[in-house]
């Protein structure tokens, strides 16, 4: 086989930034704004300026007829050497007399081409015909020129108008026009860049912390951004994105501190029961019982404690969308479910509107906790266990609660029901892992409500949540 070629390596495309971006669109839009109104501006002046001295032109011409028809002239009224001729002359032009046979009589200044149109209209009879040239070059300038006849074949006056003057001047604006133009494209290209530059100074402050955060995978980087405006938006909403991912990342790592530290007394408890598997024939039939007896209940509570794992993470990132629920018909749902498993006598009592926005599986979840604490605490009690409902005790406020008449809860414990694997001192000969309540005020928390726990009047204890509210219910004490 052939040696393959080398592949040429793909050239990575060119990164422009924003700034650049911004400042050059900003100098092409007032670019293409600035050349648009100069060209616009200069059609019209130097259409105004040329009409302006054509009409001027066209008034003299007209007045210098009018003037021979009206009085009977001869070339001598124009000539420059007869007193009171700038009388008789138009002003702001040459003029050149003409004899009979259309020779110069007075000269202008310069001295104005005659040609045979202007002979004939020299030796016209009638006074006021006209002979007019237009684009006529004298010397290195352009001139307008009517020739106007005298009468009775005495003669014509030539009037001449410069014009070459006038577009001197339009080149000259239009130097000027373009001179202003690009100076204003400079300048709009430097203010661009000094706008764009303290327009996405903020942003390059947000980039360097993307990516330091990127680069260290550190999550408690600060957002030094200020201002109100979208930039200002963006800076807050992704310092406080950095500091929920941040708290993400803690409860994370301390759930799974917690839970391997949970794991290792029943796992320790079920290896030292394995071993003793291996000299199961050796043992007495009640030890053997007793030995698999005591497997069944580890893996159970093995299995419990998994669950509520899976259970809590859950509830940390659960993805079910919110939508308005009705809690009652929710702990009507969970009380008929607890009645067919424990066999107890479980009150619901609904008062008010219990109508929030929730997501209805992680508040199922806790108010079954609730329940299922209650029937596991109160495992004997003869009185039922009380499931209120609440709404509203504050505006946009439900409360849930759930009553028992077990042995209730120490003041040492109120503060502390609600931490993760927390069990109180009377309670660890029980089964469970300790997570439930945790559970709970995980739910609480992420409807903006909380938990709260206290001890009832006659014995047993009153736990439960509020949804939507961010604070404790009043005389109630407040769990971990």
């Amino acid at each position: 086989m052939g040696r393959l070629g080398r592949l040429p390596a793909r050239r990575r495309p060119k990164l422009v930034s924003l700034r650049t971006t911004f400042a050059v669109s900003f100098a092409a839009v007032t670019a293409a704004v600035t050349i648009l109104v100069g060209i616009l501006s200069y059609g019209a002046a130097a259409r105004l300026v040329r009409v302006d001295q054509q009409s001027v032109f066209t008034e003299v011409v007209q007045d210098v007829r009018d003037e021979v028809r009206q009085h009977d002239m001869k070339p001598d009224d124009f000539s420059s050497s007869r007193p009171g001729h700038d009388v008789v002359r138009p002003a702001r032009t040459d003029v050149q007399v003409l004899g009979a046979e259309g020779g110069i009589v007075d000269h202008g200044s310069p001295v104005l081409p005659v040609t045979a149109r202007d002979r004939v209209v020299a030796g016209a009879r009638a006074a006021g015909r006209l002979a007019e040239h237009k684009d006529v070059r004298v010397g290195e300038d352009l001139f307008r020129i009517a020739t106007v006849s005298l009468g009775d074949g005495r003669g014509a006056v030539q009037v001449a108008q410069e014009f070459s003057d006038t577009e001197d001047l339009l080149r000259a604006l239009q130097q000027r026009t373009l001179a202003l133009m690009s100076a204003v494209v400079v300048a709009a290209g430097l203010f661009g860049w000094w706008l764009a530059r303290r327009i996405t100074r903020r942003l390059v402050i947000l980039t360097s912390a993307a990516e330091d955060v990127a680069r260290t995978r550190q999550l408690g980087i600060q957002v030094p951004v200020a201002g109100y405006d979208e930039v200002g938006r963006l800076g807050r909403a992704f310092d406080r994105m950095l500091g929920r991912l941040a708290q993400s990342e803690e409860d994370q790592r301390r759930l799974v501190q917690d839970a391997g530290h949970e794991l290792r007394t029943p796992l320790t408890s079920l290896r030292t029961n394995i071993s003793l598997l291996r000299r199961i024939d050796e043992l007495p039939p009640a030890t053997r019982e007793e030995l698999v007896a005591d497997l069944g209940q580890e893996a159970r509570e093995l299995t419990d404690l998994v669950n509520e794992l899976v259970d809590l993470a859950a509830g940390q990132s659960d993805t079910e969308p919110p939508q308005a629920v009705d809690l009652a018909d929710i702990a009507e749902d969970v009380v008929g479910l607890a009645r067919r498993r424990t066999g107890r006598d479980i009150v619901l009592r609904v008062s008010g509107d219990t109508t929030t926005d929730g997501r209805s599986g992680m508040l199922q979840r806790a108010l079954s906790n609730l329940v299922e604490n209650a029937a596991k605490f109160d495992r004997d009690g003869k009185a039922p266990i009380e499931v209120n409902v609440t709404g509203p005790a504050r505006p946009g406020v439900v409360r849930v609660e759930v009553l028992d008449r077990g042995p209730g809860i120490a003041d040492g414990d109120l503060i502390r029901i609600f931490d993760r694997f927390y069990r109180a001192a009377d309670a660890r000969s029980l089964p469970g892992s300790g997570l439930g309540l945790s559970i709970v005020r995980e739910v609480a928390a992420a409807h903006g409500g909380a938990p709260f726990a206290f001890r009832r009047e006659g014995g047993g204890a009153a736990i439960g949540f509020t949804v939507g509210g961010g604070g404790l219910p009043s005389g109630a004490r407040g769990g971990g």
